[in-house]
């Protein structure tokens, strides 16, 4: 008998909404543990493959401003799923982005739309996915130069982005910038100067991150524009998709950090607690839910569970205490429940049969959760946290020794000399530095030593998905040994240990 959730007998709004959703969930259940749940891969694909060709039905038309999201959700949900693409349908994908490209640099949410940083992630990897150098490869047809200029300018002095020109300020924003920025090679120490500190004041109190926080400037009349490192408060509520975006971007932020002799910490003890505390217990099937005392929701799948292996990649630089070192930690300190984790600390089983049990439609696509019906934007997050919860990907030292063994010094590595405004050339990544983001982005691959299981059988088992950038392996490595004018990546060997921390 599974235990529903108590309400103190004081019964409120939200506790009937949780109580109901119970009902529902469990209602999905199979009545017997003979039956297998199957990913049902083909109704899936038939309603993406319908978005695709016919057009997507009249109530998207509210997603009109993110038309380049559409074409991801779609494209990626393919790739995650084993599905290539035709040419045809590849060359529409890529002129319906390329028509969001803005003149000023970056891209909107469809043709004459202004610039924003969200859009612009999706019509990155959108590409990523679809094109390929070369006229009309949609690879070439990207203004670089116009992009990084557009960053620049919604650069504010505390280290943080706004998602737009005259837009508001979210950790979002900042990790679709710092994303795009490590797939092109765009990266400067200018357009990261203060982010990583900026990141950093969005952690709450409870572990996880809020879209933004509100620093103090430093009173120090010669330097009106430094930042205390504290104290600063944190404004806001943590939240899956927020946390997802800051966390990922301190990741792609590490090859810098490490550079830095005073630097903002993140606290990834209270991080990790959060993120487990967000997963759902049994009554909820073991989906995730994406702030505290919420209802879970098929998208957490991804933003949540997605985290676990962005931890892999944090390296002690700026954070207190870590998730490594837990056991270093003496008894008694708190937190002893963390002694008790495997390699595994959330319920990887629990989280695949969410998605399989409840997560699909029966008319195919995936969904928030039953009774609603399913979207693209669903699809894809469900499809990204069923693949996170069947794949460990971690970065691999053996891998990343590899890419910086076939590193080639050469023009390409510098195009962004003549983008960044240089100040007695500090501005500018040094070649070292450059193949240091390089090989840290690219070396994720899979862990052999823990032996995750497939719910349902092999049968649905899906590709891995890069944690960064929510894209395969493939797309990911391809774009940024063109960019970087590199050689083809080499093959990746599954780790048998984590081995890059």
């Amino acid at each position: 008998m599974v235990k529903t959730t108590p309400n103190d007998s004081f019964p409120t709004p939200t506790s009937h909404t949780q109580a109901e959703t119970e009902e529902v969930l469990l209602k999905h259940l199979p009545l017997t543990e003979d039956v297998k749940p199957s990913l049902q891969r083909d109704n899936h694909l038939r309603f993406l493959a319908r978005h695709l060709t016919q057009g997507f039905p009249a109530r998207y038309i509210s997603q009109d401003a993110s038309q380049p999201w559409l074409v991801y959700w779609t494209l990626q949900s393919f790739s995650i799923m084993q599905v290539g693409m035709d040419p045809g349908n590849k060359r529409r994908a890529v002129d319906r982005v390329l028509a969001c490209q803005h003149p000023d640099g970056g891209f909107g949410g469809g043709p004459g739309h202004e610039p924003h940083l969200l859009p612009t992630y999706a019509a990155v990897c959108s590409l990523a996915i679809a094109g390929n150098p070369g006229e009309n490869g949609g690879w070439d047809q990207i203004d670089r130069k116009k992009m990084y200029e557009f960053f620049m300018s919604l650069k504010q002095p505390d280290g943080s982005f706004t998602v737009s020109k005259l837009g508001e300020v979210d950790v979002r924003g900042i990790y679709c910038l710092l994303a795009v920025a490590t797939l092109l090679n765009l990266l400067t120490p200018e357009l990261i100067a203060g982010t990583a500190s900026f990141i950093a004041s969005c952690q709450t109190y409870e572990g996880g991150f809020a879209c933004a926080s509100f620093p103090f400037f430093s009173s120090i009349p010669e330097s009106p524009e430094s930042l205390l490192l504290s104290p600063r408060p944190n404004l806001g509520e943590a939240h899956g998709g927020y946390t997802f975006c800051a966390v990922a971007s301190w990741v792609l932020l590490q090859p810098f950090n490490r550079l830095q002799s005073r630097f903002s910490k993140i606290n990834t003890r209270t991080l990790l607690r959060w993120l487990v505390q967000m997963q759902g217990a049994d009554v909820e099937l073991g989906g995730f839910r994406g702030r505290t005392n919420k209802l879970v929701d098929g998208c957490y799948a991804w933003w949540v569970g997605g985290c676990f292996a962005l931890l892999e990649g944090l390296d002690g630089v700026g954070e207190v205490p870590g998730l490594h070192d837990v056991h270093d930690e003496k008894p008694g300190e708190g937190d002893e429940w963390l002694d008790d984790v495997g390699s595994d600390p959330w319920n990887t089983k629990a989280l695949q049969e969410y998605i399989l049990y409840a997560g699909q439609h029966p008319a195919g696509g995936l969904r928030d959760k039953p009774p609603k019906n399913a979207d693209s934007y669903h699809t894809l997050y469900c499809l990204a946290g069923l693949s996170a919860a069947q794949h460990k990907i971690t970065p691999q030292i053996g891998h990343k020794n590899a890419l910086e063994a076939l590193w080639q010094s050469n023009s390409k590595t510098s195009l962004t000399l003549e983008f960044a405004r240089e100040a007695e050339g500090k501005n500018v990544l040094d070649d070292d530095l450059r193949k240091e983001v390089y090989s840290t982005a690219l070396s994720w691959g899979e862990d052999s030593s823990t032996k995750r299981e497939v719910v349902g059988g092999k049968e649905n088992r899906l590709n891995a998905t890069h944690p960064l950038f929510n894209l395969t392996a493939t797309h990911a490595d391809a774009i940024m040994a063109y960019f970087y004018g590199q050689p083809t990546p080499p093959p990746r060997v599954r780790a048998e240990k984590k081995d890059l921390r």
